[in-house]
């Protein structure tokens, strides 16, 4: 722990050399990334004694937005940067935009110089003059503005005409011109402009649900792939592996690798979605399956869909069928189905030339030792034994001569690394479990961190994109396919999609499932997409919110569950059918209604349903005995309540207006056990409250009965997965089934999987639960729009 300590303080020690104030210096150090390309920054600098401010924020910049594909030409960036031949943000930013297009090519000094306008000096003479111009040019503008005037844009102007202009100089002259020009700041120019008042609507009888109109979508949310690369450029730097004891490994595919590779891909994107099969996919694999299979539709190119199945114990036949099925069903056509078994006799020969190379070597550390030698940092006493011995050893391994957990195949990388994702990684283990996939020939299985990489590169994938976690194990993919002399796959990470009141983790889910929390992977209430699937959710609407989240690295991806349910309901509002039920039905007897008598009305399945189609309207009986909603009827009646009470009216949809003129109380002089009515036939009243209703078919029939299961959040918190006790979490209230609901008679004949909307209730989905003579609706999402009105995170 001291050790640690004492880094931290020697590294903050550093950054405060080069001019970085205590806070920047203190927040670059809680960020891994950017203090190891800081530190290697300083380093390549030649200014670890320290430097002036200017300078150190220059190197900060490169440090952090320095183009990954031209890595071998920052040392000499950094050459121009110490010598203040670069020595503002313009020119910073110009010679990153021409080194990323140079990328691993030859490097002209002077096309870079003049590009970055190395030895231009602008003096503050031509400054004035053209801000005086610009000034000129915008007077009337600015003088109608004031100090409500886009400074930005008088910037931008002056940037045009002078890109290696001093900024602070610029800044001063400008401040200076608004001042001569507008004078001191009056109360007037401090008011924040008035917002128009927008009318209100007019009041209809039916409640709407608030509907936001969407802006124009950006060109990335047109396209949000945008930011990869073609195949063709697959000859950049993709990354610098450091060591401590070599030199920096720039990662790239050499020319001739890259043409082969060309060859056979014939310049097409070869992505691929690799899942474990051993659990169920959720919401986040929805957003991996539509990175990979989104580009290479996008680019009309190939996506695998590869079964990462290199441990036996976990995977189960029942997960690759289901995720066969999940993937069609979200709209995604594989160009292949493989599995990582496909290539162990692959795997294996390539692990025995990783040995014969030097970089690989037989352990017999258990677990616990190599756990214990990682953190410390510390060789395995079995690292340098002989190449011959773990040849012998590896191929004992493989016949089964040696007990498991004996011995296990270890990557020889760095352990002095500052990278624990290259302290000797295990490339193999022993275990005596037969496979699902590729049977009993094997008794050592490749890891993730050996297996990924290869098959990806056997594969000839031009795109090898996953979550940002994956990001620290990027240097021993690119180390162990260098090492190899294999075509290195273009990798790029992603933000992970968390939705909130949720847990994502499949060993959480997992247990969910085990120990009855839930009932099973396709919960309704789990965000898993067979449970998503069986609320009623459409594979679409999935994807048009993960289309809405777009593809970042912003490592902040918490999800609020209204921005989901904006655009299921999206969807919902024009693709399912209105239909009316009540859910706790309170009887009301309509006394001047001929009780022998039922009349046919026509309500609409659609809110703009035209007349003259016929299909646009189902046929709903009314009769003298009509049920509500027990919540749309109150003893007492209020200035803001629009339902039903004593003595007042309402309009039942699609029907009349009706009056409370009695209410039938029980023994206990409180419950309600029904309420007397009389209907206006001729529509003359025009009340305000209009409630949803359910009749009796025919004299003393019970109209159709429903199963309603209602889902709420299954966890209370946002984020309860980093809670200690996330179980104490789970909301005992997601679920409350109702069994006595009314529906119309249009709905005895839904099918399971059909969607409604029950007008005033929310959008439903009929259960595989149901049979013929029991209907079950799960909720999918109530009408209420948060994330429309309020907007969502």
């Amino acid at each position: 722990m001291g050790g640690k300590n004492e880094s931290s303080s020697g590294t903050l020690e550093l950054f405060l050399k080069i001019g970085l104030d205590e806070r920047t210096a203190k927040n670059t150090i809680a960020n891994n990334k950017v203090t190891n390309n800081l530190t290697a920054v300083i380093h390549e600098a030649g200014v670890i004694e320290g430097c002036n401010r200017t300078v150190g924020n220059l190197l900060y910049t490169v440090a952090t937005k320095y183009p990954a594909n031209a890595l071998a030409h920052r040392p000499v960036l950094l050459e121009y940067v110490v010598s203040s031949k670069i020595k503002t943000p313009a020119q910073l930013e110009a010679a990153f935009s021409f080194l990323s297009n140079t990328a691993s090519e030859s490097l002209h000094l002077k096309d870079f110089e003049e590009a970055c306008g190395v030895g231009i000096e602008v003096s503050v003479e031509d400054i004035e003059k053209t801000v005086s111009e610009i000034f000129e040019l915008n007077k009337e503008s600015i003088l109608a503005m004031r100090y409500r005037t886009n400074v930005g844009d008088i910037f931008a102007n002056i940037r045009k005409r002078l890109p290696w202009a001093d900024p602070k100089i610029v800044k001063q002259l400008v401040d200076a011109k608004m001042y001569e020009l507008l004078g001191e700041r009056t109360a007037a120019d401090n008011e924040k402009p008035t917002k128009q008042k927008k009318e209100k609507p007019a009041k209809v009888e039916e409640k709407k649900v608030a509907v936001e109109t969407p802006l124009q979508p950006s060109e990335e949310e047109l396209n949000p792939f945008l930011n990869f690369p073609d195949p063709k450029e697959n000859f950049k730097v993709h990354t610098e592996v450091f060591f401590s004891d070599r030199p920096v490994l720039r990662c790239c595919n050499s020319k001739e690798t890259l043409d082969k590779h060309l060859m056979v891909t014939g310049s097409k994107v070869y992505s691929r979605f690799p899942p474990e099969p051993n659990g169920y996919l959720h919401i986040g694999h929805a957003k991996a399956m539509f990175v990979s299979f989104g580009l290479a539709r996008e680019r009309d190119g190939c996506c695998y869909l590869r079964f990462d199945d290199t441990n036996p114990e976990a995977e189960k036949k029942e997960y690759i069928d289901h995720i066969q099925e999940i993937v069609s069903w979200m709209g995604w056509k594989p160009f292949k189905i493989t599995y990582t078994s496909d290539y162990f006799q692959e795997l294996y020969e390539l692990a025995v030339e990783l040995i014969r190379r030097g970089h690989a070597y037989v352990d017999h550390q258990t677990a616990e030792e190599i756990k214990e030698y990682r953190e410390k940092k510390m060789n395995s006493p079995w690292r340098d034994r002989p190449i011959s011995e773990s040849l012998r050893l590896f191929d004992e391994m493989k016949r089964g001569l040696i007990e498991e957990g004996k011995a296990t195949l270890r990557m020889k990388q760095d352990m002095q690394s500052d990278n624990f994702n290259m302290y000797d990684l295990i490339a193999y283990r022993i275990k005596f479990t037969p496979h699902p996939h590729a049977g009993d020939k094997w008794c050592i299985y490749p890891s993730y961190d050996y297996a990924h990489c290869i098959v990806d590169s056997l594969e000839n994938i031009t795109h090898s994109l996953c979550t940002l976690e994956f990001e620290t194990r990027r240097a021993s993919y690119y180390w162990l396919l260098h090492s190899l002399d294999l075509y290195q796959p273009y990798v790029w990470e992603y933000s992970r999609l968390n939705v909130t009141n949720t847990v994502m983790s499949k060993r959480k889910l997992n247990f969910l499932v085990t120990n009855k929390h839930v009932d099973g992977w396709d919960d309704p209430r789990l965000m898993t997409l067979a449970g998503l699937r069986r609320r009623g959710v459409t594979s679409s609407a999935i994807n048009a919110f993960v289309r809405g989240i777009g593809i970042t690295r912003s490592d902040n991806s918490m999800i609020r569950m209204d921005r989901l349910e904006y655009h299921i309901r999206e969807e919902l509002n024009k693709t399912a059918a209105r239909a009316m039920v009540v859910l706790n039905p309170l009887k009301v007897v309509i006394t001047n209604f001929d009780s022998a008598s039922v009349m046919d009305l026509e309500a609409k399945k659609w809110p703009d349903a035209q007349t003259e189609d016929s299909s646009a309207f189902y046929k709903v009986p009314f009769s003298n005995v009509v049920y509500i909603e027990q919540s749309d009827f109150r003893m007492k009646d209020a200035k803001d309540y629009y339902g039903l009470a004593p003595g007042k009216s309402v309009l039942l949809r699609y029907a009349f207006p009706i009056k409370c003129t009695d209410v039938v109380l029980a023994d206990d002089n409180q419950t309600i056990v029904e309420i007397r009515a009389e209907y206006d036939p001729s529509k003359k009243t025009k009340p305000k409250g209009v409630l949803h209703w359910v009749c009796e078919p025919s004299p003393g029939v019970e109209p159709l009965k429903v199963e309603v299961r209602l889902f709420e959040k299954l966890f209370n918190s946002e984020n309860p997965a980093e809670l200690d006790d996330w179980l104490a979490d789970l909301n005992p209230n997601s679920k409350n089934v109702v069994t006595g609901a009314y529906a119309v008679p249009l709905l005895k004949s839904a099918a399971v999987g059909d969607r409604f909307q029950f007008e005033r209730l929310g959008y439903f989905a009929v259960d595989k639960d149901s049979t013929p003579d029991h209907l079950v609706f799960n909720r999918i999402v109530t009408l209420r729009d948060s994330y429309g009105k309020v907007g969502g995170k």
